[in-house]
This record gives C-alpha cells, structure tokens and sequence, in this order.
C-alpha cells in the first residue's frame, strides 16, 4: 500500500473517530445508532437499566403472551388493575409490559390516543400538582430538562382525548422500582428500556385503551393466555 493511501485510511479512521467520540462531555451523553442522535445518558445508566430490567418479578418482565382480543394490531391495551401494558401485535399475540401506574385516588380509565411523542422529554408538573405536593412539603420546579433524573424517563407518549391533551402520558421513570406498583399521579410508568422499545413501534394516532384499577370490562376488551411457551430449538437458534 502507498504512503499517501495509508495516510488517508488513517484520517478518515480519525475523523470517524472525532464523529463517534464528540461531544467533549462523552460521560454525560451516549450516541444512540438507532436514532443517530446523541441521548442524556451514560454507558454506566444504560447497564444499570439493564440490570433493572433483569430485577423485575417475572410477570412484569417485557414478554411475548398469547392474547384473545378483537382489538387491531397496534393498539396499546392498559390494565392498570395487573399494572400491565399490551401492545397487540395480531395473531392471538401482544407484547406485554409491565407498568406502574396511579395511586389511590389517581386511577381512571376510557380510550384515548398518542397525540404527541418526545424522547427525553421535559417536563412541566401541572399547577394542581405544584399546590399538592408543596402542602405535603415538596417544592417542585416550574420546569425541568430532559435527561436521565427527570421522572418523564427516556421517552413519552402524551395521551389525547377529542384532539385535546388529557394531561395523563405513557412514560419512561427514574425510579424503576415503582413498576407494579400504585405510585404515580395518574400516568403510566415503564422501565426506560421498555418504554423506549414501544415509543419506536406506537406512533401517533395509535388508539389507548386504559382497565381501571378495579378491573371493570376487561372481559370484553382482552384475554390473558399467558406467555409463548418457546420450545429448545427456538431458545437456542433464536426462533
């Protein structure tokens, strides 16, 4: 090989490296090669959501189920009551995941939309929430920055009722242990991981369809059959 095409090799080698390297602040941000966009978050944040992910309870764990449904594939199925999120997939299949969700006094239910996405969204508490949590004793800010500490996580899907905002998102959390739970102030909480993995496949206009917490209707909307029982050759060659 000639000097001079060696030379060049190893500045395009440079150069990609500068693309992949930048910004100067690597710790804080990490390139994401499936958006091509540079995300508020670090290697080290991305293993521990991982590890999170692994510490589920089994039945909140991200899984194929077989569903009975005569709701179309796409359609995103919440029953807060099991603190599980389906995503119907078609063919007697959902993806289900699972999902914290209002506390007592903060549960609802009726069919909504996805109005609105954003990834690593900011978030703006509502002013009822602002008044509420300073009588408790906690003063929340006016705004808050997108980023791995804000409690909207790492995506959102901002759920619409008649073209309006109904206040209430699928969200992402900075508290993972709160999945499976009744914690939040009426939103539906998922492991970053996992409300990423939906924010790519639900997109806007995808209808909602929220079970309140005392279960009433689920009969009529869904069937849980549990998860696809996959046999050796599947497991071990990926199938």
């Amino acid at each position: 090989m000639k000097p001079s095409m060696r030379t060049g090799i190893a500045a395009m080698a440079v150069l990609a490296g500068l693309a992949v390297a930048a910004p100067a602040s690597a710790d804080e941000k990490r390139y994401n090669h499936a958006t091509g966009r540079w995300e508020k978050v670090t290697t080290a944040q991305q293993q521990r959501m991982r590890y999170q992910m692994k510490s589920l309870p089994a039945q909140f764990q991200r899984q194929e189920v077989r569903i009975s449904t005569r709701e179309k594939p796409g359609t995103i199925i919440v029953d807060t009551n099991r603190k599980h999120l389906y995503f119907v997939e078609g063919n007697g299949l959902a993806t289900r995941y699972g999902v914290g969700v209002g506390r007592e006094g903060f549960g609802w239910s009726g069919n909504m939309s996805i109005g609105r996405k954003a990834e690593w969204p900011g978030w703006t508490p509502p002013a009822e929430m602002i008044v509420r949590e300073r009588k408790a004793g906690r003063i929340l800010p006016a705004y808050m920055e997108g980023g791995p500490e804000n409690p909207l996580g790492a995506r959102a899907m901002y759920l619409y009722r008649g073209g309006r905002d109904s206040i209430y998102r699928i969200h992402g959390t900075n508290q993972p242990w709160t999945i499976g739970l009744n914690m939040s102030s009426g939103c539906i909480r998922m492991m970053n991981e996992d409300v990423t993995h939906l924010y790519e496949r639900a997109d806007r206009g995808t209808k909602v369809i929220v079970i309140g917490p005392d279960g009433k209707g689920r009969d009529a909307i869904y069937a849980d059959a549990g998860p696809v029982r996959k046999d050796l050759l599947s497991v071990l060659f990926g199938g």
